[in-house]
This record gives structure tokens, sequence and C-alpha cells, in this order.
């Protein structure tokens, strides 16, 4: 077999430019995996770099498969005594466009550093809405922020793909955890752990939160000012942790402005990290949440649904057909 089903895009634009194509399959060099892919995760970023902004400057070439989360069945192990052999079911987070060809496809070809052992108790779909929204949580809560006990973290967005996992790993490692979310899903962001939780639709929450060691702002200024907005909720000093790409472009000069320290984030895959988050899955701490999965086919269709928003948890490409 050299060829493949994948959703491609042969240009950017809507939605509608995600279309079904058949290609040629990766092929796998050096210390790689070639990966039967069940299913892929949709994240933001794809849909941005679709329209032509996000990571769009590392496409070189047209047709482009999009899609960086994956889970699947190893075909092909780097070399004959690695322990993830023919059969063996990973996940994780491929380092598309700029190395590899991304994970809408039924084949990937991606590093080893890239893969982990799947949690046992996820099944594929599950598992493919975890690596790059729950790596980002972790490396926005856990390696920037420091989540700890008696930290009081203030998270945007709480119910999305990767605020789903933000407010679990805070609450995980001790902190006073606000989250802001929909009314539909107050009670579930309890659920997660949040202690206090703010109905963005009917509450200023820079009115009812003050003294916040940290924010994960997983919006920016795209809506109603929330970044911004942000600041005055803060103690002096804090950190204001910025996630999505081109949200807020003066994000570092209005924290400064205010007092505050801020960084942005930018993950990378990670097979340690995504190991330690497999153990917190595996033992119950931790847990994912797929909103909507569609076939690969309806790529398109995966992407209308997560730019309409109110998205809770993930939605997913099953690629392999049942």
């Amino acid at each position: 077999m050299t060829t493949m089903r994948a959703a491609v895009i042969n240009e950017t634009g809507a939605p509608d430019v995600l279309v079904l194509a058949e290609i040629d399959m990766p092929a796998k060099v050096n210390a790689e995996f070639l990966i039967k892919v069940e299913a892929a995760g949709i994240n933001p970023i794809e849909a941005k770099t679709r329209a032509g902004r996000g990571v769009i400057a590392g496409i070189r070439n047209f047709p482009a498969v999009l899609g960086s989360d994956f889970s699947g069945v190893v075909v092909e192990a780097p070399y004959e005594a690695h322990p993830f052999q023919p059969g063996t079911e990973v996940y994780g987070m491929a380092p598309a466009p700029r190395v590899a060809s991304g994970s809408y496809a039924e084949y990937i070809a991606v590093q080893a550093l890239s893969v982990a052992k799947k949690p046992a108790n996820l099944s594929h779909v599950e598992a493919a809405g975890v690596p790059l929204a729950a790596m980002t949580a972790w490396g926005a809560v856990v390696d920037v922020a420091r989540a700890h006990e008696g930290q009081r973290i203030l998270i945007h967005a709480g119910s999305g793909g990767v605020g789903h996992f933000a407010v679990q790993f805070a609450a995980y490692f001790g902190a006073h955890v606000i989250a802001t979310g929909s009314t539909r899903n107050l009670g579930w962001l309890r659920d997660l752990g949040a202690t206090e939780v703010i109905d963005y639709t009917s509450t200023r929450f820079e009115q009812q939160v003050s003294d916040v060691d940290a924010v994960i702002d997983l919006i920016g200024n795209v809506h109603d000012d929330t970044g911004t907005r942000s600041l005055a909720t803060m103690r002096p000093g804090g950190l204001l942790v910025n996630v999505p790409t081109g949200s807020w472009p003066t994000f570092m000069t209005d924290a400064a402005a205010a007092g505050m320290r801020s960084t942005s984030y930018k993950v990378s895959p990670s097979a340690s990290t995504l190991e330690v988050i497999t153990r917190l899955i595996e033992a119950g701490d931790v847990r994912v949440h797929v909103d909507e999965v569609f076939p690969l086919s309806d790529a398109a269709e995966a992407h209308q649904a997560l730019e309409r928003g109110h998205t809770r948890g993930k939605i997913v490409l099953a690629v392999t057909e049942s």
C-alpha cells in the first residue's frame, strides 16, 4: 500500500477548503514511528492555519495535511529493540507542519520523542483529544505558573479544550481555581475542580475577583477585552500567561504598565510530559471530555463546529472507518 486517505487543504480559506483526498503515505525515516491513525484531535491552531494565519508559514507546499493530535497503532517502530513495537497502541502530538505531515490522515510518520503509550482506560477517540490541549495546559499551569497550594489562579474559557485540563491540573496541585464559563458549564467546571465559577454571560469577572496570583488567559482580547480586564483582578506582580496565538498582541506592554509579569506559552511535543499526564488519567485524577466526533470525510464540518465556539472539551475526527 503506497497511498492513504487524508483531509487536505489545497489553499487557505473557509472550512470548506478541507477536502478528502488520496495522497502518498508518509515515509518513516531515522528514529521515527509509522503509525496507523485511529483518531485525530481538532485544535484552534489548525483552524487558524487553514484560514491563512496560525502556523501557515510552516506550510511550503500544497496539498497540506493539518493536525497535531493522534491516537493509533504502531506499524513500524524506530528500531528493533524499541519498547513500542508494531501493534502497540500509542498517542501523541506531531510537530506539524514544520516537521511532519499532519494527523488528519490514515497514517503519520512522527519522531519517537513525540509518542507515548495510550492510556489503557481511554478509547482512541478519547485519547486523540488529549495531547496538544493537555500539554498546553500543563505547560501554562504547571511549568510556567507553578500551580501550588494556596495560589489563586484565574482560568478563562475553563470548559474548552485547553481550559478543562488547566482547571484539573491547577486543582490537582492544590491551587484555588477560579474559572470563567457559560451558564451551562458552571456545574461541570465545579466537577472538574474549580473552587469558584463565574458566568461570563451575566457577570463582569473583574468585579468579582481580586488578588489573583496568576491568570491563564485562553481568550486574549478577541472577545470583550477579556485579557485587558484580567489585569484588574491580579495582585501586584502577578503573572499573566497568554496562550492563543495572536489573541492580544500588546499583552506584554499592557501587563508591564499595570505592574504585572507576563509571558506567552507555546507547546512542544514531549513524550515525557505526556507520560506524566497518562499516569494522571489512568489514576482517575484527570479526564478528557470529547464533545463531538466527526468522520475524517467531514473534517470541514468539524472545523465549522470548532469555529462556532462553545465546545465543551474537544472535537475529534474518527479516522478509521468502523
